[in-house]
């Protein structure tokens, strides 16, 4: 395998986002904004758009516009059950133990929040660092500065030797631009993502059994 360094994104990768964790996330930002912000409710969904598209993050365009409180939002909006979302895949398991390379986690959420679902899947043992929100602000995926930073935490100088594997085609076309090896995890249905581009990935998975694959060149 040429690859030395795989960085993982965390939420709605390392669980399929049919768990429903992701939106239930979602909601929690939504009442933040509502409950701590004072955000008029009709306000939010466009708030929000517009700050994904400026900030690359609710949470960025929050601390740009709101001054907001990031630890406070942060724990607010990741305070979930995890045992009534998520469960340890066996197969996941068996196959990031299989991997030779050096695994990261690079997440937009922070550290307490990729833990505890590290931990709830059982493969915590299987990533030696995580490169979270706090550690690239002010900077947030997909924005170059942020993978700039990771590379940096990883010691890597070479981007071609890095595996970015992530469920955002924003977030792997954007590794793929700096040259790191993009893999987009997830069915790319067109009413998630619209029509996807050779621009966006190197290769895409939905099944953990192909990744290994994929990794040595092969197909899925």
């Amino acid at each position: 395998m040429r690859f030395t360094t795989i960085f993982f994104d965390l939420d709605d990768t390392l669980y399929p986002s049919s768990s429903g964790l992701w939106p239930a996330i979602k909601e929690r930002m939504n009442a933040y904004m509502a409950e701590r912000l004072h955000i008029p409710s009709a306000e939010i969904p466009r708030l929000r758009e517009s700050y994904f598209r400026e900030y690359g993050t609710t949470l960025r365009g929050l601390q740009a516009k709101h001054q907001v409180d990031v630890q406070d939002f942060l724990a607010y909006v990741h305070d979930l059950p995890l045992k009534e979302y998520l469960h340890p895949d066996p197969l996941q398991q068996k196959v990031l133990a299989s991997l030779p390379t050096r695994n990261l986690i690079f997440t937009n959420a922070d550290v307490p929040h990729a833990r505890r679902v590290l931990r709830w899947l059982q493969i915590e043992q299987y990533f030696e660092d995580i490169v979270d929100v706090n550690r690239i602000d002010p900077f947030c995926k997909p924005k170059r500065e942020a993978f700039e930073i990771a590379l940096k935490v990883a010691g890597e100088s070479d981007p071609s030797k890095c595996v970015m594997i992530d469920d955002m085609p924003a977030t792997t076309r954007a590794a793929r631009e700096l040259g790191l090896y993009a893999i987009l995890y997830g069915s790319p249905a067109p009413d998630r993502f619209g029509t996807l581009h050779g621009s966006d990935m190197d290769a895409a998975f939905d099944d953990w059994n192909q990744l290994p694959a994929l990794l040595n060149g092969g197909p899925a």
